[in-house]
């Protein structure tokens, strides 16, 4: 709803993201070739990540999102190391318009869980035998327009 001239009414709530919650949901960290991984190396390993994010509504302003984050590096065809967390928040939207509502749960919501995620995997690496693995920052924007188009590809009649 705006005034005329495009902007809300003086009166209109703001919009707001709270977090309610942040927490590990499942996390493994595998190595599986110690100590013999642990030798130093002769090339720098090959490392691999993939991210996702996912998120479900747990009533009508409070949603559930986690990050997912997968990795694994590989040295002369052995893993060094591999690893899975699926860290999440519980996060009250209020007052953002519908149209805004998904890209804000998919795009900042993830921002914010992030800096903790790689966090967890910097330690969990370290405590492994091997240097924290410091992931590099992420383009959450890019990240949810790869997965927009994606859907509207498999949405597309054959």
């Amino acid at each position: 709803m705006t005034n005329g001239n495009g902007s809300p009414p003086e009166n209109a709530p703001l919009p707001q993201l709270n977090v309610l919650a942040q927490y590990i949901k499942d996390f493994s960290f595998e190595n599986p070739n110690a100590p013999a991984a642990l030798a130093p190396q002769q090339n720098a390993p090959a490392i691999n990540i993939q991210i996702n994010v996912g998120a479900r509504s747990l009533a009508e302003t409070e949603f559930e999102v986690t990050l997912s984050i997968e990795g694994k590096a590989e040295s002369n065809g052995s893993v060094l190391f591999a690893f899975e967390l699926a860290y999440a928040g519980v996060f009250r939207i209020q007052n953002v318009p519908q149209e805004n509502l998904h890209p804000l749960v998919m795009i900042e919501c993830p921002r914010l869980l992030f800096p903790f995620a790689r966090e967890i995997v910097a330690t969990a690496v370290r405590n492994g035998g091997f240097p924290p693995l410091m992931l590099d920052p992420v383009d959450f924007v890019g990240l949810y327009r790869q997965n927009m188009a994606r859907q509207a590809e498999q949405l597309k009649p054959s």
